[in-house]
């Protein structure tokens, strides 16, 4: 019986070293997972806080277009990226006036988030996703004539 139990656990020595391989890879991918939908969240927070800033910007000087867009850029912080991708649109920009007290104003913007992972965007089928963010707010001034 001594010699059956010797050759038996010797059979089996490397078992633990391979079931420790393959749950190891499954974990290593799920933690990186969500590491990147972590910082996917972080962006997408950010950007969306910057838009309402600019939004907000708007509901008080409702006619600067550039000066909204600079104050969404410039509220975005570093990871982001917001150099061309900020629209500003009041309900009919063609009409005098339409930018007044009780008329609305939309802010939005898209940014194109890169997982760090090849593996993951390999199963989504990208490695950018893009993220999209849009605010509407309510213009306070000037009072409509």
């Amino acid at each position: 019986m001594r010699i059956f139990r010797k050759k038996y656990y010797r059979r089996e020595n490397g078992q633990s070293m391979v079931e420790f391989a393959f749950s190891a890879v499954f974990i290593l991918i799920l933690l990186v997972g969500v590491v990147d939908l972590g910082r996917a969240f972080f962006a997408y927070m950010t950007i969306r806080d910057a838009v309402q800033e600019g939004a907000l910007y708007g509901s008080t000087y409702p006619n600067d277009f550039e000066g909204v867009k600079n104050r969404v850029r410039g509220t975005a912080k570093f990871p982001v990226d917001l150099s061309d991708t900020v629209n500003v649109a009041v309900p009919d920009p063609e009409i005098i006036g339409s930018a007044c007290a009780g008329h609305s104003i939309k802010v939005q913007t898209t940014y194109t988030f890169t997982l760090t992972t090849p593996f993951l965007g390999t199963i989504i089928g990208t490695q950018n996703v893009p993220i999209k963010a849009s605010i509407t707010d309510t213009i306070l001034r000037p009072p409509c004539y």
